[in-house]
């Protein structure tokens, strides 16, 4: 029998698949009320989750799941408590437990990223490391404002969170066509006026609009300053990268300036939410699967262009979705949020079957 895989992790590759199943679970609830609350039928396990789609999507699903990357990368057995917490907390949400033991559960597993992407930033001091810190701890006050009923602190909390998550990943590897040191201040300056319009968002009326011109002015930054505009012109999983972080920048150009205009009413607030949340995060997971979950879990992800199938499903189905909520036709909005869920389902299947087919490859290789 063979010893379990540590890889350098800090934790056995075996031992790291519950929390990610932990994570999914929370995903899978998370779409199902989300679909619910779009007029769809969805059985949930409790009726009150529907309300808990934000938390469940947001703090529990990318919550456990970038818990367990930087645990990875960190290479610390403690780190790996941030993605069990994130995960107990959705987990207790499913079985309809009580938000307020729920809630500051995903704050504990916020808190617990934060203390180990300081310590990454003590190992490695730079300016992405510090933005990644930042991030984490917006992923731990989020859930503290949602349970206090500050719900625009709590969307711009977690937005913020991931927003800057990606962007300081992004920033990392810019290495390899580093920013002036003047286009750096300004990524400086937009990130100080974000991480401002959150706090606001904690007491003054109206500040989602000093977000909404935060991510308008991160959004612009990134199309300009990303390699991808340059790597988009290669082939294979490097163009397949590129094309999923152009089109998640547009995303986050377009929920930018929906809430900077301040939307009135659920249907504009919902466009412009999943512009951001679905539009710019997913078309990032999307494009940096084929290389986390393999650092992760161990297991290949070989390239196959049927990458661009999810892809494809994501911006028509938020086109379809957006669309209905500009024109006030929440059957248009039902039906994107339906090919959401979709590309979603074709997202996990594509690499499911890629990981099935690495697996044969390697199988048939000779070995040395």
């Amino acid at each position: 029998m063979e010893a379990p895989q540590v890889g350098g992790g800090g934790l056995p590759v075996v031992w790291r698949v519950p929390l990610l199943v932990l994570g999914m679970l929370s995903l899978l609830a998370g779409v199902a009320a989300g679909l619910l609350r779009a007029g769809w039928g969805v059985p949930l396990p409790a009726a009150a989750l529907a309300a808990q789609h934000g938390p469940l999507m947001a703090a529990a699903f990318f919550g456990t799941v970038i818990g367990l990357e930087r645990a990875v990368a960190l290479g610390r057995a403690w780190a790996f408590l941030s993605p069990l917490a994130a995960g107990a907390g959705g987990l207790l949400l499913i079985a309809g437990g009580p938000p307020a033991a729920a809630l500051p559960l995903l704050a504990a597993g916020g808190l617990l990223l934060t203390l180990a992407t300081l310590r990454a930033a003590q190992r490695q001091p730079a300016l992405h490391t510090r933005i990644l810190a930042l991030a984490a701890a917006l992923a731990f006050a989020a859930p503290l404002a949602w349970l206090l009923g500050r719900w625009d602190a709590a969307i711009a909390g977690w937005a913020g969170f991931l927003v800057l998550t990606i962007a300081g990943e992004r920033l990392e590897l810019s290495r390899f066509l580093p920013p002036s040191a003047n286009a750096r201040r300004v990524f400086v300056g937009i990130v100080a006026a974000l991480l401002l319009a959150v706090l606001a968002s904690t007491t003054v009326d109206g500040s989602l609009r000093l977000f909404g011109a935060a991510l308008v002015a991160l959004a612009l930054w990134l199309l300009r300053q990303d390699v991808a505009r340059r790597t988009v012109r290669q082939q294979g999983l490097t163009r397949f990268i590129a094309v999923c972080l152009l089109s998640g920048y547009f995303w986050l150009l377009a929920g930018g300036l929906l809430l900077a205009l301040q939307p009135a009413g659920p249907l504009l607030m919902d466009a412009a939410l999943h512009a951001v949340f679905v539009g710019f995060v997913l078309a990032m997971v999307f494009g940096h699967a084929p290389i986390i979950f393999p650092a992760i879990v161990r297991v290949a992800l070989p390239y196959h262009p049927r990458f661009y199938l999810p892809l494809a499903v994501l911006h028509a189905s938020l086109l379809l979705r957006v669309g209905g909520d500009l024109a006030a036709m929440p059957a248009l909005r039902a039906w994107g949020a339906a090919g959401n869920a979709l590309c979603l389902a074709l997202f996990i299947v594509t690499m499911a079957a890629a990981a099935i087919g690495g697996k044969a490859e390697n199988t048939r290789k000779p070995r040395a």
